[in-house]
């Protein structure tokens, strides 16, 4: 893989913005009376880690104007280093568009966290090609890797239609495209041809393919493992066979790699994860990891993989610093991994969390 060293921006994506609202103490939401609000997106997630370990990071996005919620995103992302462009749209009274608003409690022992998005009127549905000077972006300011998720590209017609012209640009300018694959079934609901055809759309123009056994075989339709199985620890090879199949398909991506977790409670988790890159294997068995908010933990991962990658490391540390930057969200209250230094990120990997004076 080539990175464009002359580009203004190290990492670019495409999101729609919200908001989460979590109940403090881990208590379910139905009960709670009090709730801590962080802005939050899959893709600014991807973001954190490169934007707080000082590389140059972007979003492309959609504001509703006036809206107090937009004002406090944006506050959020700039105390998080991440630049954003995008227009702010008339709200349209009360009826109107608005940030998605996602509620979601991280679970507590035998209890598991229940996720409830109220994106009704989000302002990210309408994003189009149009709010962007696209040939700026990529051929005048220049990207080293843009970055999609499955997720914007699902969300509407228009965020797929946007995310296709962007990525056919992104190829065009020689910029690198990772594609976290991100099923939700609720996004497909009523639009799986249509959407099975653009996420292979865009895995044909992706030069690093992410995901896991859900993601590959509903989205892609790859053959794999059992979803929702257990005893991945013991059954990396089916996952290896899955990806390999993967390859077969998309010859032309270079990295694939795919998260392995097995939930013990909903503070113990077993973590591992596979890449392949230009054929060659690595693996991060599961291991037991301590969790306090598991949501943006496969996101944490991807971040860490793509700042290794525009770090240009040698590949043998890419996964295992992609574990460890996952493995550091799930400690987090936030939906994304903030690192303080690569030092911090090292640490985790070789399970030293001794104090550090």
């Amino acid at each position: 893989m080539i990175l464009n060293d002359n580009a203004a921006v190290d990492l670019l994506t495409l999101s729609s913005m919200g908001v989460r609202m979590t109940p403090i103490n881990r208590q379910p939401v139905h009960v709670s009376s009090q709730f801590e609000m962080h802005a939050t997106s899959a893709e600014t997630n991807v973001l954190n880690v490169s934007a707080s370990l000082g590389l140059s990071t972007k979003v492309l996005t959609k504001f509703v104007e006036g809206s107090p919620i937009a004002r406090f995103i944006k506050g959020e992302l700039r105390k998080r280093n991440i630049a954003f462009e995008g227009s702010d749209e008339e709200p349209e009274g009360p009826w109107g568009i608005r940030h998605q608003i996602n509620i979601a409690d991280a679970g507590s022992g035998v209890r598991g966290p229940r996720v409830y998005n109220d994106r009704a009127g989000e302002v990210g549905r309408t994003i189009t090609s149009e709010d962007f000077d696209i040939n700026r972006i990529f051929n005048i300011d220049g990207c080293r890797i843009f970055h999609l998720s499955g997720l914007i590209a699902s969300m509407s017609e228009e965020t797929s239609a946007t995310c296709l012209k962007m990525v056919k640009a992104a190829k065009q300018s020689g910029t690198l495209v990772s594609f976290d694959l991100n099923y939700r079934a609720s996004f497909w609901r009523g639009r799986k041809r249509e959407l099975s055809k653009v996420f292979k759309d865009i895995a044909s123009s992706s030069d690093i393919l992410i995901g896991n056994e859900e993601d590959f075989q509903f989205a892609l339709g790859i053959e794999g493992p059992p979803v929702g199985g257990e005893g991945v620890s013991f059954e990396v090879d089916s996952y290896k066979r899955m990806i390999d199949n993967a390859a077969d398909e998309y010859p032309q991506i270079s990295v694939f790699a795919n998260t392995l977790r097995e939930v013990v409670s909903a503070e113990k988790h077993l973590w591992g994860a596979i890449m392949r890159d230009y054929g060659t294997w690595h693996v991060e068995l599961p291991r037991p990891i301590h969790v306090l908010d598991r949501i943006g933990g496969g996101d944490g991962f991807v971040a860490g993989l793509l700042y290794a990658i525009l770090r240009k490391w040698p590949a043998e540390k890419w996964l295992k610093f992609a574990w460890a930057t996952g493995a550091l969200a799930t400690t987090m209250q936030t939906d994304y991994a903030a690192p303080i230094d690569e030092d911090e990120v090292w640490s985790i990997y070789e399970g030293n969390a001794r104090v550090k004076r």
